[in-house]
């Protein structure tokens, strides 16, 4: 019998004075049964950082073909294609033609910059590609923050993440590899 996904409810506030952005989002998230916590969370993050009403969760680890996350217009153009963990050359060569622009969030510490070294010169050619990094560390502090029902409060302000729950809150330094 196949393992069902874990379903978590999320009220999540986000305060972005670099972009401008205010807003609330009433979300539910499926943790695939191989994922982690961390993971997950990461996923919330890069939600907080790109919030936007066009963004949304996709199956995920379920499909090959859809990142971790996407923005798409009202005619089905994809805005924003948000991969997690390490994509090959060719996801990322791919997410690059099909998108206006590409972002992917590493969070795997020193494999994060084995993976960045071999991708480097392929990802050169990719215009709209960022690559960010957020430390295993900050990542293993905000899985700490997961429940099945939650709230969250994601304040972004000159570049600084701040992550508060009811009952806790942290700091998230993200490091830019790669700028679009």
């Amino acid at each position: 019998m196949a393992l069902r996904a874990t379903i978590f409810k999320l009220d999540l506030h986000v305060a972005d004075m670099d972009r401008g952005y205010y807003g609330s989002h009433a979300l539910t998230l499926a943790r695939h049964p191989s994922e982690t916590d961390e993971r997950m969370m990461l996923r919330v993050l890069a939600f907080a950082l790109y919030a936007d009403e066009g963004l949304a969760f996709t199956r995920g680890l379920s499909t090959t073909e859809e990142p971790s996350l996407w923005e798409k217009d009202l005619t089905g153009s994809i805005l924003n294609w948000i991969e997690l963990g390490h994509p090959d050359e060719r996801r990322l060569l791919q997410a690059g033609g099909k998108s206006e622009r590409v972002v992917v969030f590493c969070y795997g510490g020193h494999a994060s910059q084995v993976w960045w070294q071999g991708v480097q010169a392929a990802a050169a050619r990719i215009r709209n590609l960022s690559v960010l990094s957020v430390s295993p560390s900050a990542i293993q502090a905000l899985a700490g923050f997961a429940q099945r029902a939650m709230t969250l409060h994601v304040t972004i302000q000159e570049g600084a993440v701040l992550v508060a729950s009811d009952s806790d809150s942290l700091t998230v330094d993200i490091e830019t590899w790669r700028a679009a």
